[in-house]
């Protein structure tokens, strides 16, 4: 029998060619597990900037101060490494729950799909149920429809701009910022990026919704890289499923030649990304689970088996067991707690003050009056600490030195501040024209911050 592929076959068709996607709401256990992680997830985001921590914003990214706050914990551009090592977490992380479980960070924690998937919650209670809003989108318009639009838009303008607001909180002190907002005191460049924001979520989950999953992250395309034949995604079982077709609830399916896909077509009107799971494997969906709600739904009103549409690998659907020891996801996992013990042991190891010893450019040494050998130097201390500090300093290396300096530097929070100072000491006295001294930095009021730098004195 010869096959023939006619022309209009090949053409492969845009995606979602008919237009927007009305998703329709479905309950159930994914359903749950998702809406309740994504309030704890929002809720978590929107408190951050609002926690004290000895008396000030537990975490703040104050990026025109080069400054970032973590409880207690300043981190200046010197300590570039642990933010390095912060994003490396999150990427392997990110791996290692992409070849275990799929794309299900899409489905679950991503701040797109969280925010996506609440505006179109605001949309149902406005404006109706999917086939409603379907109805009024196609009906002309009305004082009715106008009256919904207008209140759908401003709770998506709100709730956008309460994101925007939260966001900036995390780089500006939240009690001045919404302070300032609310006396209409804002700066003009604060005022640029609160709206921009505002802007930006209002357009992302309102408009451009699931093509930012579909074209604009690129996530969607490297995922299948990390996938393999024992990677959990959502799956629909072609063998029980087909040949698919409706029929009656007391029907029996095998005398009429059916699988048991009663053709209801529920997983694709709740899918948020518009696909039919049906198809098979596609980067567009992003493992939420929906389809497996509404598909259960199903099947519990006909008394079929739940599970046609489930978690489940490649093996799985072949009958085999699936491997959770393989080399690809263990070294995944490895890296990511690599990453983690070495943000642990450099936290640890780190000491809440920074200095540096800079020697006088234009002369090595000089001889006072007296015939005693100075030499200058700067050191340069900055206070890591969320608090003003009081810094003695100490010399050691060379017996009888004199170290000229204040008897305390006060150092305010996060600053760096110079403090020019003169070691003098008898050139008769030192065996080597060279020799080694070391500056000994110690905060008056916490004995453990502290620190010790090595520097050359010279001599004719």
């Amino acid at each position: 029998m010869k096959l023939e592929i006619k022309e209009q076959d090949l053409i492969i068709k845009p995606y979602n060619q008919e237009g927007p996607i009305y998703i329709r709401e479905q309950k159930g256990r994914f359903q749950r597990i998702r809406r309740y992680l994504g309030w704890v997830l929002m809720l978590i985001f929107i408190a951050i900037p609002w926690i004290p921590y000895k008396g000030h914003q537990a975490v703040l990214l104050d990026v025109a101060s080069q400054k970032f706050s973590l409880f207690g914990l300043t981190l200046l551009p010197q300590d570039f490494m642990i933010l390095a090592m912060l994003f490396m977490t999150g990427a392997f992380a990110l791996f290692f729950v992409t070849n275990w479980l799929g794309r299900v960070w899409c489905g679950y924690t991503c701040p797109q799909t969280i925010w996506m998937l609440m505006f179109t919650w605001v949309e149902q209670k406005i404006e109706g149920s999917r086939n409603q809003r379907i109805k009024m989108d196609k009906a002309p318009w009305s004082a009715t429809k106008v009256q919904k639009k207008v209140i759908k838009h401003a709770a998506w303008l709100l709730i956008s701009l309460i994101t925007s607001m939260s966001f900036m909180a995390y780089f500006i002190p939240a009690k001045s910022l919404y302070m300032s907002l609310f006396t209409l005191e804002m700066s003009g460049i604060v005022s640029f990026w609160v709206f921009l924001f505002a802007f930006c979520t209002y357009g992302n989950a309102g408009f451009l919704r699931e093509k930012m999953c579909t074209v604009a992250c690129p996530y969607s395309r490297f995922q299948s890289v990390m996938f393999d034949k024992d990677t959990l995604v959502v799956t629909y079982d072609q063998q029980r499923g087909e040949t698919r077709g409706a029929r009656k609830r007391k029907a029996d399916p095998k005398a009429l030649g059916l699988g048991d896909c009663v053709d209801c077509n529920l997983c694709v009107e709740v899918c948020p990304a518009g696909i039919d799971i049906r198809n098979g494997l596609q980067y567009e969906c992003i493992n939420c689970g929906l389809c497996i709600d509404a598909c259960d739904s199903t099947m519990e009103k006909f008394d079929y088996p739940k599970g046609l549409i489930k978690y489940a690998s490649e093996k799985q659907m072949d009958g085999e067991t699936t491997n959770p020891f393989r080399l690809k996801l263990l070294g995944y996992g490895g890296l990511t707690a690599l990453f983690i013990l070495a943000m642990v042991v450099w936290t640890a190891m780190r000491t809440p003050i920074e200095a540096s010893v800079i020697r006088d450019r234009n002369a090595l040494y000089r001889v006072n009056f007296e015939g005693l050998v100075e030499n200058p130097y700067t050191l340069s201390i900055i206070n890591k600490t969320q608090q003003p500090l009081n810094y003695t300093i100490g010399i050691s290396g060379i017996d009888g030195a004199v170290l000229q300096v204040p008897e305390s530097i006060l150092i305010e929070a996060g600053k760096m501040k110079r403090v020019p100072v003169t070691v003098v000491a008898d050139g008769y006295g030192l065996k080597s024209k060279v020799t080694s001294i070391r500056f000994h930095i110690q905060a008056l009021e916490d004995a453990s911050i502290g620190i010790t730098k090595e520097s050359k004195f010279y001599r004719d």
